[in-house]
């Protein structure tokens, strides 16, 4: 039954491509003429090379807006660094009053105050430099120059031409050349 099968699927997988092939690939293809009523006519195809003699580039501005954070550096204000101080100098007071007892108990009242003055300080200053920098999102506009393609004028038997091109050619350009037979009949008179 395998044996059966494989036959099978070759055929399936060659059937699309045996489908697409129309004719002699090295010979011209049939063209249809439309005032002939879709009657096939040989295409008459030859290929050469033209002399460029410009190439312009021909490009177009791109704008892209990039979202992009901004912060503006800002001191911390005296009043907030200030309060934070007296705050912490007090729980420190009050954390540094619950140890020991005379002498030793002022001590550590005054090292509590001192110490808890310092840390109300930083934290003071550092929640103050954060909320006062002032960052924001901001839109920035960028604009680019992209090359789009080319404007070539390009000489064949002595006849100019122009084309837009998305590449640049060169000195030389290959083209294709068709020649068909004007489908309006001429006036009998």
């Amino acid at each position: 039954m395998t044996l059966f099968r494989l036959p099978v699927l070759l055929l399936a997988v060659a059937a699309p491509a045996l489908a697409q092939h129309d004719g002699d690939a090295t010979g011209p293809r049939p063209a249809y003429d439309d005032a002939a009523h879709g009657v096939p006519v040989e295409e008459n195809v030859s290929y050469g090379y033209a002399q460029v003699l410009r190439a312009d580039e021909v490009s177009e501005v791109v704008v892209t807006r990039v979202p992009q954070q901004r912060c503006e550096p800002v001191s911390p204000s005296a009043a907030a660094t200030t309060s934070g101080t007296v705050i912490g100098a007090i729980v420190g007071a009050a954390v540094g009053n619950q140890v020991g007892g005379g002498n030793g108990r002022k001590a550590a009242t005054v090292a509590g105050a001192v110490a808890g003055g310092a840390i109300g300080h930083d934290v003071a200053s550092d929640r103050a430099e954060a909320d006062a920098r002032g960052c924001r999102l901001v839109e920035v506009e960028r604009r680019e120059r992209r090359v789009v393609g080319y404007d070539v004028e390009y000489m064949y038997k002595g006849e100019k031409y122009m084309s837009r091109l998305p590449y640049d050619p060169g000195n030389r350009l290959r083209i294709r050349v068709s020649v068909t037979p004007d489908a309006v009949r001429p006036d009998p008179r």
